[in-house]
């Protein structure tokens, strides 16, 4: 579904969006991609790590693999119009997928690696997937698990490793691209060059905070606007040095900013490589090895890096910490997805990292604002991409309208509607506020507002946002809804509180131990008393709960993209919060 606009576009906007449609008008990711091999072969486009060392391919290697496994494809009958899912850790063979199911006229759908089997049936059922791509025995093992639940899967093609005997219609990876090595050639071209502007260039399905994950339909037009939009803000040559721009594949390929910062942009730009780091964990590792000219983070990696280089002596020069961080040579850095307290914002500034933020979600591409590093300022997320229409409702609710926004929701009209009135304005359930100057705040997600039993709309965000200011309070979710006061559940910094309380002879061998030990508890009590200070009567939280665990996506209280499950996190902790009610 496409909504259409009855409300005239403001004149100034009209003119840069019609800048840029000329610019890009025709070309879709696989046009793009065309003209980055043709002038930028020998580039190195792919950088990962094997056997101890670094290997790589240029973007001529990498279209010559492109081809060979479109071509394979198509020889074991994958169709023009249907989907593939692809299920893998960062690696250059997903990517290479995703290009290849695009050249042969498919759709790829890549899933969290993080997903149950259930969930991943779901996605992969829900858009008929004809091929899966997975990494290895272990995800082919997860998948082999709901295998009986996807009658329209034909193929399963692996990346690495053998198939096991007993599993019919599994393909080697190498198997498929040398079947397309024997194919003819020309039919390559020919195919892929039928592939329109309006075509979708992906489904990417939300994270499920709300619910069954909605299948986002991203055109090619969609990803050729938000590259060129992007450009006009931080153009290429800001984030490159002179070996050019480097960057760290790190974020979930399911994810819209994965995928657009770290796949669509090197497409289309060029002039990038993308060295690949499969665990998350080991970002700052592969930095200091690959030293990226720019990073992408969400909230919680600068907290983590924030915390860990707050331990080093006092003094220590800027440029030596961020060397330690792999970031010395980083000329651009964004944090992205959720809030970041501006005090860690203005902490990486002052070490020489220019780091802003930016606001989107998955319905408009990825980013919708950004902020220059030149035109810094606490607590806002940028101005709106050229061409692209921003305002606010009467309730604060952000409302965009431009060729950022999807085409809608796949297979569910009911939910587009709601998401899509019939002006073309994309509803983001953000609240916001607009400066003079056009820079836009987010206050909070509209569905995520408290309503206490006394009927006052409280936002959780600035409530967490005051807690986890405590360097020892990791993660708060604060609770409230039709209930007459506020209390919190709080989560020990796994980074900093072992570091805490070695410093105080506290002896613990988990979070679980220091969250029960009283020293601990006292100092997040002062913690929580100190949030009060900052916050209106009726936000300040009465009782607290500091819990034993960390949450982590895999353990389902976030999101893959590590946004808090605030349903997930009120059912696994019902006995708790009844407790602080009680």
């Amino acid at each position: 579904m496409i909504a259409m606009n009855t409300t005239p576009v403001p004149g100034d906007v009209a003119a840069e969006r019609d800048a840029i449609e000329s610019e890009i008008a025709g070309g879709t990711l696989l046009t793009a991609f065309d003209e980055t091999v043709r002038t930028q072969g020998d580039t190195e486009a792919y950088r990962w790590q094997q056997d101890g060392g670094w290997r790589s391919l240029t973007y001529a290697q990498v279209r010559e693999h492109v081809r060979d496994l479109a071509l394979g494809l198509a020889a074991t009958g994958f169709q023009p119009g249907e989907f593939a899912v692809i299920w893998s850790r960062n690696r250059p063979e997903p990517n290479i997928a995703d290009l290849a199911v695009m050249h042969a006229r498919g759709v790829p759908v890549f899933l969290y690696n993080t997903l149950a089997p259930e969930q991943a049936a779901y996605i992969a059922g829900h858009c008929e997937a004809t091929v899966a791509f997975v990494e290895n025995r272990d995800v082919l093992a997860r998948l082999a698990a709901v295998r009986g639940q996807l009658p329209r899967l034909r193929r399963v093609i692996l990346i690495e490793g053998e198939p096991p005997e007993d599993m019919p219609g599994v393909l080697r990876w190498e198997d498929v691209l040398a079947q397309g090595e024997h194919q003819d050639k020309g039919t390559f071209g020919e195919t892929w060059q039928k592939v329109g502007p309006g075509d979708l260039a992906t489904l990417i399905y939300t994270s499920g905070t709300t619910g069954r994950p909605k299948g986002v339909m991203i055109t090619h037009h969609n990803v050729r606007y938000y590259a060129a939009a992007a450009s006009r803000i931080i153009p290429p040559e800001r984030i490159a040095d002179d070996d050019g721009t480097r960057l760290i594949s790190y974020l979930p390929m399911a994810h819209a900013t994965g995928r657009s910062v770290d796949h669509w942009l090197p497409v289309v730009r060029g002039r990038a490589t993308v060295a690949f780091c499969p665990d998350a964990t080991q970002l700052f590792a592969v930095a200091a090895q690959v030293r990226p000219t720019y990073l992408m983070g969400v909230p919680r990696v600068w907290e983590k890096l924030h915390a860990a280089l707050s331990q080093l002596p006092p003094g220590t020069p800027g440029r030596d910490v961020l060397a330690l961080a792999g970031l010395d040579r980083c000329r651009f850095a964004t944090s992205g997805a959720a809030p970041l307290d501006p005090a860690i914002i203005t902490f990486f500034r002052d070490l020489g990292l220019p780091l802003t933020e930016g606001w989107g979600m998955t319905e408009l591409t990825n980013a919708a604002t950004l902020t220059h590093p030149d035109r810094f300022r606490d607590g806002v997320v940028g101005t709106v991409f050229p061409g692209v229409e921003l305002r606010l409702a009467e309730d604060g609710e952000v409302l965009v309208r431009g060729p950022l926004v999807m085409r809608g929701y796949y297979r569910d009209p009911e939910r587009t509607a709601e998401a899509l009135d019939p002006d073309g304005w994309l509803r983001t359930g953000d609240i916001g506020k607009l400066d003079a100057d056009g820079y836009l705040s987010i206050v909070d997600r509209k569905k995520e507002l408290i309503i206490t039993s006394g009927g006052k709309n409280i936002s959780p965000a600035a409530i967490e946002y005051q807690l986890q200011r405590h360097p020892l309070i990791g993660q708060a979710c604060a609770i409230g809804d039709r209930r007459n006061y506020v209390t919190a559940l709080l989560v020990l910094d796994p980074d900093t509180a072992p570091a805490w309380a070695r410093a105080r002879g506290i002896e613990a061998a988990s979070l679980a131990g220091l969250a029960a030990h009283p020293e601990v508890l006292a100092e997040v009590e002062r913690g929580v008393a100190e949030a009060n200070r900052h916050l209106a009567r009726v936000e300040q939280v009465k009782r607290f709960w500091l819990l034993p665990d960390e949450w982590t996506a895999q353990t389902g209280e976030l999101t893959p993209s590590m946004k808090r499950k605030r349903r997930v996190i009120a059912e696994h902790y019902a006995a708790e919060i009844d407790q602080l009610y009680a």
